[in-house]
């Protein structure tokens, strides 16, 4: 179950500089690579002769070619050429919207009609030379939404990240869940601790004693599709913690946008945009790291719950007060679900 019109991340725009790429998104099979104009195409991954798998190709002056019988294909779909053939009435293949912008290739795997720009996730940092920003990607053999929970629940921090950035007082301080629209939030905020490892770092790095009490937040926001946007971070204590100036504080943005590749498996693309220290090359990276072993963690525990949920499906999970954040994020997705298929329904006897 996930949501079809909307903006989903495919890719880095890396991963299309020098050859196709195949990527199955929200059980679509699609193909990326840079058209003529070096802007990024999308097609359904099969090439109209024999059904080849088009990202098996390569691409040459724009034109994606088949790699099996060097079928030429436009960024429309449209069939271009083949040595010694006939082809141009073969009939188009599908091609996709989609769009390169703050740092990442997205597309749109439904009704193309409904897709515009302005719809995508507003990223103020993306662009802000006083930004920078460190990440990766993980696939996941889970179902998409099992991160969702997980990121909207960070008490898990105390046991799955307990080397790193988990504490006792996550689960000692009530979280706050509130709705807003189509968005989910769920708020944490800690007083008076010590800071955990990864935040000690941190606080070194922007030149603030490591030894000091600290104020410490949480503020989990849930964006559709299924984007997670965590504003993190700590203050030397008494200073107003998250208000705090940013001489007395380290504040940073998780970013987490989880794209479908099926029922039971995702692509997770994982970051954190900073607003210290952000020519730091070499900072960026410590942190892009250390970030990439706290979520390799996530993907073994998600991996296996989902093991777990295929074996016993007639089984029903629980839920406590610290899962309305993921609660009410799957309420969200289930309404634009429903009301995307209640107007695919409606379309029906209108197109007859």
């Amino acid at each position: 179950m996930f949501p079809m019109n909307a903006w989903y991340v495919a890719c880095t725009p890396g991963e299309i500089d020098e050859k196709p790429l195949g990527r199955t998104v929200c059980g679509e099979r699609i193909v990326f690579y840079r058209g003529p104009d070096g802007k990024p195409a999308a097609l359904e991954d099969w090439c109209p002769h024999r059904g080849a798998p088009l990202s098996l190709g390569r691409v040459i002056e724009g034109k994606l070619v088949c790699g099996y019988h060097g079928l030429e294909m436009g960024c429309d779909g449209k069939t271009i050429a083949m040595p010694g053939q006939r082809v141009r009435a073969f009939p188009p293949i599908r091609s996709f919207p989609v769009i390169e912008q703050h740092g990442f290739v997205w597309v749109w795997p439904g009704d193309a009609s409904l897709a515009g720009a302005s719809a995508l996730p507003a990223l103020p940092w993306a662009n802000d030379p006083e930004w920078a920003y460190g990440g990766g990607l993980y696939h996941i053999a889970a179902d998409y939404r099992l991160m969702v929970d997980n990121l909207m629940d960070l008490t898990h921090e105390t046991y799955v990240h307990a080397t790193s950035i988990g504490q006792p007082e996550i689960d000692e301080t009530p979280c706050k869940t509130t709705v807003e629209g189509d968005s989910a939030v769920t708020s944490r905020f800690m007083n008076g601790i010590q800071a955990p490892p990864f935040w000690r770092l941190a606080m070194r790095a922007h030149g603030l004693p490591d030894d000091r009490l600290v104020d410490r937040w949480q503020i989990c926001r849930f964006h559709p599709p299924s984007h997670v946007l965590i504003e993190v971070g700590v203050a030397l204590a008494g200073h107003g913690g998250y208000e705090a100036p940013k001489d007395k504080k380290v504040y940073s943005i998780v970013v987490d946008f989880i794209t479908p590749e099926t029922a039971t498996s995702m692509w997770y693309f994982w970051g954190m945009a900073r607003n210290f220290r952000a020519d730091d090359r070499a900072l960026t990276a410590q942190i892009r790291d250390g970030q990439g072993k706290i979520f390799a963690e996530d993907l073994e525990m998600l991996e296996r719950q989902q093991a777990n949920l295929t074996r016993w499906p007639e089984r029903k999970v629980l839920s406590l007060n610290i899962d309305a954040g993921g609660v009410q994020a799957r309420k969200i997705i289930e309404r634009i679900v429903a009301a995307e298929q209640a107007a695919r329904a409606a379309a029906v006897p209108a197109a007859a």
